[in-house]
């Protein structure tokens, strides 16, 4: 879609969002998009209004303080706020649920469903259940969730077994309100790598969990050609991050710092019939949002336009 007033610099219109809503999207069948936690002192709204401008046309929406808190008593009303601004600039959305100290201001990311206390696990699902409702209301592509990290010596079924029944029930309340439920393997985490998603796929009783794929974390690993990984993957492929990264570090740099090869990336995602939103993830960039945000739209933009 053409951006706000017409602006330069956006990516030229082609496909229908596959939602069935009113608007034109880009060049490419999917929508280039930023994860609002890379806009951590940003209000929610001023953020929407600002990718907007720049031309990316979905938004990541990571629930954070400030950011649709369901302790926050005004997060309904931030909610259909967000939903009219959305509307009005025809951008798609994801929900995101990784923020680092929304549930436990004392442990990162804690707790979550692999977390060893059953009370504390189920303060985890009840966040996803809000996190689905948000989902619902905004129309988004999905909510997009990852295990956690071991906090025990629990044996690995054990964990396993944790983490698959957590799921089932949010994949559940998600179909209750039909919203796409994908998980993000995260480095350091109990679903790390995609051959560990592999193997959680198999121990879920339905095939409803979809893939959030982090470019960076298959290039951190080794997990490549990316490309090849996302040919194998495009059936479950629902959200997909990118950003920058180096072998063996799990550090999401800017485009141009790392040493990905992002147009047989790009390439293979428009290859793979992949329709979802491509969201730039520099988590570690808030206290320079506003340039870090036309930086990397400036790089990939082209790379989209100029793609085979």
């Amino acid at each position: 879609m053409n951006s706000p007033g017409g602006k330069k610099g956006t990516v030229p219109i082609c496909a229908k969002h596959p939602s069935g809503r009113s608007g034109k999207w880009g060049l490419s069948p999917f929508s280039l998009g930023y994860n609002t936690n890379g806009l951590a002192h940003h209000d929610l709204l001023d953020a929407v209004e600002l990718l907007a401008r720049i031309g990316y046309r979905s938004v990541a929406v990571t629930i954070d303080h400030g950011a649709l808190s369901p302790r926050d008593a005004v997060w309904r009303q931030q909610l259909a706020a967000l939903r009219r601004r959305l509307d009005e600039l025809g951008m798609r959305s994801v929900i995101e649920t990784g923020a680092r100290f929304l549930l436990d201001p004392a442990a990162k990311h804690e707790p979550t469903l692999v977390t060893a206390d059953p009370a504390a696990r189920a303060r985890r699902l009840e966040f996803y259940r809000h996190a689905v409702r948000c989902a619902a209301e905004l129309q988004s592509d999905c909510v997009s969730l990852w295990s956690g990290v071991v906090d025990d010596a629990a044996p690995q079924e054990a964990v396993m077994s944790r983490l698959v029944d957590g799921l089932e029930q949010v994949l559940e309340y998600g179909k209750q309100h039909q919203v796409t439920i994908g998980l993000e393997p995260e480095p350091g985490m109990f679903i790390d790598r995609l051959a560990r998603f592999d193997e959680l796929l198999g121990r879920l009783r339905g095939p409803g969990l979809m893939l959030t794929l982090d470019v960076g974390h298959a290039h951190c690993q080794g997990e490549t050609p990316i490309a090849e990984q996302i040919d194998r993957w495009a059936g479950r492929l629902v959200n997909v991050h990118v950003e920058d990264m180096r072998s063996g570090v799990h550090e999401h740099l800017m485009f141009g710092e790392g040493q990905i090869d992002f147009l047989p990336v790009l390439a293979a995602l428009v290859r793979s019939g992949y329709q979802g939103g491509l969201h730039v993830e520099l988590s570690r960039h808030s206290h320079d949002a506003p340039r870090a945000a036309r930086q990397a739209y400036a790089f990939l933009a082209p790379l989209l336009a100029a793609r085979p």
